[in-house]
């Protein structure tokens, strides 16, 4: 059974309230947390491209990531769990595994279960919540992966919605 129903769900994914790019996050992550994502990313191969400038890269350790200069550019590496829906993983800081996901697409039943599959993947993986807000406006989420239930669920009132 699908962890959520696309019809009670659709108003979170809908991209004009929501903005385009909700914001996913794993709050109090370290640079082992990091690491464990990126394990998971090569270890479940899925397509993954990393580019500094121009050019695409292999995938850094985490560490190495992490430990760039403060006015750097902050690299992004983006992931395919599938051929339709991608996440683009920020590397702002080492206390938060941060991506965002792309609502338009995300419509429809089939690719919401392959979203929540891959917030469970990272959940499970690290322990952790995953945590969905609206574009901006971290602090709020909508929907994350819960370890106790071990799915993903609602955490949003949808009734205000």
């Amino acid at each position: 059974m699908a962890d959520l129903l696309w019809d009670d769900v659709k108003c979170l994914f809908d991209p004009d309230p929501m903005g385009a790019l909700p914001d996913v996050r794993v709050p109090d992550a370290s640079v082992e947390d990091w690491q464990a994502v990126l394990d998971l990313v090569a270890g479940k191969g899925w397509k993954r491209q990393y580019p500094e400038g121009e050019t695409l890269l292999p995938v850094p350790r985490a560490e190495v990531v992490l430990s760039r200069l403060p006015d750097a550019e902050c690299p992004e590496l983006r992931v395919w769990p599938t051929a339709d829906v991608s996440a683009i993983f920020r590397f702002h800081a080492a206390d938060e595994v941060d991506f965002d996901a792309d609502l338009r697409e995300l419509q429809g039943q089939e690719r919401l279960d392959v979203f929540c599959d891959f917030l469970r993947e990272i959940g499970r993986r690290l322990g952790r919540p995953v945590l969905m807000d609206p574009e901006g406006d971290g602090g709020h989420p909508v929907i994350g992966f819960d370890v106790e239930a071990d799915r993903v669920v609602v955490l949003a009132d949808l009734q205000v919605r």
